[in-house]
């Protein structure tokens, strides 16, 4: 029987939101058995709390927003993906502003931050959802399944017309390993093309060469981590927007797809798992 994870100890990182642009502190504190991940809104009235679960996932523009008690948190991906593969099920992450600080653009940061403040074993039993039945979303030549599988595994198919990006296939079966080694170093991508769009919408406003891997129309501005960044990072953002089903086994075959997909596909697994 797996046992539930926590921190060991609290942890505390501060910078600013990839879309916000907000100053923002976050601190990592360890969570009682049982309650999951949880967001505490320390600037608003009362501290309300938000549950990392995905039947409160009310935006998945650019990146998955969750809402709860009038108060909401948005580009929570990064961190969300990094506590999943470190295992952590328990933890509370009191946060000064609406968005994670954007940290590198990865969820490397947040993986050692992990690791900085230990973990520790709880006495409750861990309850992995092992997938008993295929899943999936289709939109035309995109689409997200979800498979039986003994392991957690994820094959993401990336098409991008960038003509130095193209078509990205990776294959991970994670482990904490494999995480820190191949996808939690991964970032965000970003397009000039897209950028004063996105600004003129808030969204972006903490984004720069170092915390994102960005694109003009023939060329990269920064200076890439691997040569197929981009699905790693498209793996990233499928851990942690599939951890708000909770913990969980299965095989993720993905092409094309984003953050709107592994919503629905996530809140499709909760409908079945409810209904059973």
């Amino acid at each position: 029987m797996e046992k539930q994870v926590t921190l060991a100890t609290e942890v505390t990182y501060s910078g600013i939101g990839l879309h916000s642009g907000k100053d923002v502190t976050m601190t990592l504190q360890p969570g009682k058995p049982g309650t999951g991940i949880v967001f505490v809104r320390t600037d608003l009235p009362g501290q309300p709390e938000i549950h990392a679960r995905a039947e409160l996932v009310t935006s998945t523009l650019k990146a998955t927003t969750l809402s709860e008690n009038g108060a909401q948190v948005f580009t929570v991906e990064h961190l969300l993906g990094a506590l999943f593969a470190m295992g952590v099920d328990n933890c509370r992450i009191r946060m000064d502003a609406p968005e994670p600080p954007v940290t590198d653009g990865s969820g490397l940061v947040f993986a050692q931050l992990v690791q900085k403040a230990g973990r520790k074993e709880q006495d409750a039993e861990k309850k992995i959802y092992v997938v008993d039945k295929s899943f999936s979303v289709y939109d035309g030549d995109k689409f997200l399944l979800m498979l039986p599988y003994d392991g957690t595994r994820v094959s993401f198919t990336s098409v991008n017309s960038h003509p130095l990006l193209g078509t990205q296939y990776y294959d991970v079966l994670l482990d904490e390993e494999t995480f820190l080694k191949e996808i939690a170093p991964a970032r965000t991508i970003g397009f000039m093309h897209e950028v004063e769009q996105m600004r003129k919408m808030g969204l972006g406003l903490g984004g720069n060469l170092e915390n994102a891997l960005v694109y003009d129309d023939t060329k990269c501005l920064s200076v890439p981590r691997f040569p197929d960044e981009l699905v790693r990072h498209k793996i990233l953002d499928v851990l942690g927007d599939m951890s708000l089903i909770g913990p969980w086994k299965g095989h993720i075959i993905a092409v094309k797809s984003g953050h709107s997909y592994n919503s629905q596909l996530a809140k499709q697994i909760i409908a079945y798992r409810e209904g059973k």
